[in-house]
């Protein structure tokens, strides 16, 4: 090679903090297949660049950590290896020493013989491994029928007891009112809670040097759409190329994502990994697969259509170490980016402010349970691997590892920094998506309300009550929604105000409390949310919110009904269909009129860069 692109692989590793050799291939300098093969000539020994028959005895994940695993008997090496970064200067030294020196051949070779060796192996840890150490934190089995039978008596008597024209239905119903108005608390002590800001200066961040290794994981599903955006999105991060470790996670089937991949020269910082075949086809299942191969100190889960802020990895590793080791995970501010798509856009836009720059931060604030968001979730990879990874049952994984973080003692820190999602823009999409989210609070619900004592005595009281709220308080304010606010209507503007027993007058102006601090825990946070991200073109849209909970509503029912039917179900959200794009983060040229503040034009795609 040039001595000039050796003098810059020395360079870069001096900065960062790493060897020479990392730097070389993760920024692209030279390929992999030239690297090893070159080493394979430096020891004097075989290259392997075709199918590789390994040997028994082979420990997984142990062997792709190390970069070494036996060879069958007659093969002409007993072992083969694959050494990464320092490693392999150490095998360079130590193999003078060596009576038998090992075949070489590359990571990405190597790995793809270990799965297809072990592949059904894998594919049955990454699915059962959860229910076997922790089985009170998995969602399988799930309701029984007694299980169900007994929540419908339940569900009966208390009905009864509130219809009931006596002192009893009163008391009872009260007691649903105030623990409506304790649930509500939190939505409406967030809006007045000071939280970091996504304006102002910039902070003081890690330099290279400082820098740990960091792995990105994304797990794709027929996103071929998307590819170009999601290449260009990645090469772009304000992160050293030498530390960075990025796994795009594939379904053995999906050939139409892996051609699309396939035409891009990665470097090796990049990594392509077909997941074993196996069941559940969900994105946890994905998740834990790629949890073993990770080699950062931190990881973070980022979904195909994500375009994230380029200095979102170095804000997350600056306030890692800045925080206690108790804080766990990182979640980064959701923001939907195409809401000129439509009203539907627009109101999840709106929603997603709420959420994600109003409630999330406060309940990082508070030190409460979190549900977290499924993407820009950043971890310290150790505390992952202790909790088992990702309930591959789960279809909400996010939410359920959420409260199982807090059940462990950990807490989830604010990381203001944007990540731009896409908004499905058609009825029938969104549904879809909000039922699967609503299945999967009904399954960590349900996983985690079997052992209620257990779960009051780890989170205390004031977070047993947040995560009651916010998880299956979720999903039973979006099934009575509809009822409660058409009974409320009724009760509060059909019938006659001047007359009847006390009691009646003091269920009406119970009701009359709960309506109106239910509308202002619609109404408020979004409003906030709006006004923090500077959106006050969206303020009007704020006064539709309640007939949009009537869709989340219905798609809570939806989400009944599949629980009860196909618990495990993913329901795919297709993407790479906006239109429009507020910021341009999109990379979507809007078509007509539309209400956009910019919009830009992708580029054809292109390799990332060298550095």
């Amino acid at each position: 090679m040039p001595p000039q692109v050796l003098d810059r692989a020395c360079a870069i590793a001096r900065r960062c903090g790493t060897d020479a050799a990392t730097a070389l291939l993760h920024v692209g300098l030279l390929s992999e297949d030239a690297f090893y093969q070159a080493l394979a000539r430096r020891l004097g020994t075989p290259f392997l660049d075709g199918p590789i028959r390994l040997g028994d005895g082979l420990r997984y994940p142990h062997c792709l950590t190390v970069g070494a695993a036996p060879l069958a008997l007659d093969s002409t090496a007993l072992v083969v290896a694959a050494p990464r970064g320092a490693a392999v200067g150490r095998l360079i030294r130590a193999a003078e020493g060596l009576e038998g020196r090992p075949a070489i051949t590359t990571p990405t070779r190597l790995r793809q013989a270990v799965f297809a060796r072990h592949g059904e192996g894998i594919a049955a840890e990454a699915s059962e491994a959860l229910g076997r150490l922790r089985p009170d934190w998995s969602c399988r089995p799930g309701p029984q029928v007694l299980d169900l039978a007994l929540a419908g008596a339940v569900l009966a008597l208390f009905v009864a007891l509130v219809r009931l024209p006596s002192v009893v239905g009163f008391v009872v119903l009260a007691l649903i009112q105030a623990l409506m108005l304790a649930l509500l608390t939190f939505r409406l002590a967030a809006v007045g809670t000071r939280v970091a800001g996504l304006a102002g200066p910039r902070p003081v961040l890690l330099d290279d040097a400082r820098l740990p290794t960091y792995t990105v994981v994304v797990a794709l599903y027929r996103e071929a759409a998307v590819v170009p955006r999601l290449v260009r999105t990645l090469a772009r991060l304000d992160y050293p190329a030498a530390k960075l470790d990025i796994k795009f996670l594939l379904e053995a089937d999906d050939t139409e994502t892996a051609a699309a991949l396939g035409t891009v020269p990665f470097p090796a910082r990049f990594e392509v990994v077909t997941v074993p075949d196996g069941r559940p086809r969900t994105k946890p299942r994905a998740l834990n697969v790629a949890l073993p191969l990770a080699r950062g100190e931190h990881l973070v889960v980022f979904d195909a259509e994500d375009v994230i802020e380029p200095d979102q990895l170095r804000r997350a590793a600056t306030l890692f170490a800045q925080s206690p080791p108790s804080t766990a995970c990182l979640q980064g501010r959701l923001v939907i980016d195409n809401e000129a798509d439509g009203l539907l856009p627009r109101l999840f836009a709106i929603e997603y402010a709420a959420l994600f720059d109003v409630l999330a931060p406060a309940l990082a604030a508070w030190r409460m349970p979190i549900p977290l968001g499924g993407t820009s979730t950043h971890f310290r990879t150790r505390v992952l691997r202790s909790l088992h990874g990702w309930d591959a049952w789960n279809v909400t994984e996010d939410a359920d590892l959420g409260l199982r973080l807090a059940l462990a003692g950990y807490r989830v820190g604010d990381l203001p920094s944007s990540t731009y999602e896409e908004a499905p823009k058609r009825l029938r999409a969104w549904l879809r998506q909000r039922s699967r989210w609503m299945k999967g609070f009904l399954q960590t619900s349900y996983t985690h309300g079997r052992h209620p004592r257990a779960v009051y005595r780890r989170l205390g009281p004031a977070e047993s009550l947040c995560a009651l709220a916010f998880v299956p308080g979720t999903v039973a304010s979006a099934l009575f929604y509809p009822f409660l606010m058409a009974g409320s209507l009724g009760e509060l503007f059909l019938a006659p105000s001047g007359e009847g027993t006390v009691l009646a007058h003091l269920t009406r102006a119970g009701a009359w409390t709960v309506f109106l601090a239910g509308l202002a825990a619609i109404w408020l946070p979004g409003i906030v949310g709006c006004l923090r991200r500077g959106w006050r073109d969206l303020l009007p849209f704020v006064a539709l919110l309640p007939l949009y909970h009537g869709l989340v509503g219905l798609a809570a029912w939806m989400a009944m009904i599949e629980w009860l039917r196909d618990p495990h179900r993913w329901n795919k959200t297709e993407h790479g269909l906006a239109r429009t794009s507020r910021t341009g983060a999109l990379g979507r040229r809007p078509r007509g009129r539309v209400p956009v503040r910019s919009a830009s034009t992708a580029p054809p795609p292109s390799p990332p860069p060298a550095g």
